[in-house]
């Protein structure tokens, strides 16, 4: 049976996470999430010992335990927001349009989306990466998995991928947004944009153009460093700021979730933590710019660890701004960041 046509998949993506909050289902994840060579970007069979025989084995129990905190009634947060995300978006297409949600790792996977799009009969997939700022780790792996998949088909539609949505001005707004009720309700010493973290060689190898520093270079946007992820995180922030009303001297950037002894990129998270209640600045906000769906990067790291560290060197009140999950302002950002990408001869 020939299948009704769909003009149009719409596929959002997020990184993953495990089936449950188990170890034998963490350690899954580790394995997956952490043998993609765009993640530990290093050969394969050091890469497969270090995960197989070190990282996954003895970190799934620990990091169980922590994914056991973050969890939902109704599962994973990130899949839970992910999938009330999918259900939003849809109400706003026509049924000419799938809406799904796919997952890098695990569930629910690419392979099964796309091929429940195939056989849909989509002749137009537009994928949107769940990750404002470019990054090789990130949407990177997504497009690279993206193509590892469709050059399998033999007739392959049309595909169109935003990589990159940091710069959008309903993005900017939604987090504004949510961040203002707490800039109202009490006064803050400083605000904090904190980012997920990427080894240092990650920007050099990305950097096609021999102008990156990991310094000051990172803080104008130009052609030559438009996907360069530090440079995209200090654009983000500036753009925060001023739809904030925050001046230069309120606000600091920084990275967490440093692994390992190779040098990630700068400012630490941790560092400026520590240092913070020392200038007199006890009362922090924080953003997480590079989260649009509250994890354990997000509600453990930010909410909970960093939090103890600025309380024991003396900070008074730390508030972590939560993200954008399934809000109002959030739905509408992603519809009108679809619509602006669709096909001329598509009408939503």
């Amino acid at each position: 049976m020939i299948p009704q046509k769909t003009p149009i998949g719409l596929l959002l993506v997020n990184l993953g996470t495990p089936d449950a909050a188990t170890v034998p289902a963490v350690r899954k994840y580790l394995r997956e999430f952490l043998m993609d060579g765009r993640v530990i970007d290093i050969p394969f069979i050091p890469r497969y010992l270090l995960v197989n025989g070190i990282i996954a084995p003895f970190r799934s129990p620990k990091s169980t335990k922590t994914y056991k905190m973050v969890w939902l009634p109704e599962g994973s947060p990130l899949k839970v927001y992910g999938l009330g995300l999918e259900k939003e978006i849809q109400k706003h297409f026509d049924d000419r349009f799938m809406v799904r949600l796919a997952m890098r790792y695990q569930n629910p996977s690419m392979p099964k989306v796309l091929q429940e799009m195939r056989d849909a009969g989509v002749g137009h997939i537009l994928v949107l990466p769940l990750f404002p700022q470019y990054a090789s780790a990130t949407t990177g792996s997504v497009m690279q998995e993206l193509m590892d998949i469709l050059r399998q088909w033999q007739a392959i539609p049309e595909i169109t991928v935003i990589n990159k949505f940091w710069d959008h001005p309903l993005f900017i707004s939604a987090f504004a947004q949510i961040g203002k009720k707490y800039l109202e309700a009490e006064p803050w010493d400083h605000i904090l944009f904190s980012y997920h973290g990427l080894p240092e060689r990650h920007i050099r190898k990305g950097d096609d153009y021999g102008v990156c520093k990991l310094g000051e270079c990172c803080n104008t946007m130009r052609p030559d460093n438009k996907l360069c992820y530090r440079a995209q995180c200090f654009a983000t922030s500036r753009a925060l700021a001023a739809a904030l009303g925050l001046e230069k001297e309120q606000y600091t950037v920084c990275f967490q979730s440093r692994l390992g002894r190779d040098p990630w990129v700068k400012p630490y998270t941790e560092d400026v933590v520590k240092r913070l209640p020392e200038e007199g600045k006890k009362r922090v906000l924080v953003f997480s710019p590079a989260f649009v769906a509250d994890c354990l990067e997000t509600v453990e790291e930010i909410g909970e660890e960093y939090k103890e560290v600025f309380m024991e060197h003396g900070g008074e009140r730390w508030q972590l701004v939560e993200s954008l999950n399934v809000s109002e302002p959030w739905i509408k950002a992603v519809v009108t960041i679809i619509k602006e990408r669709l096909p001329r001869t598509v009408s939503a």
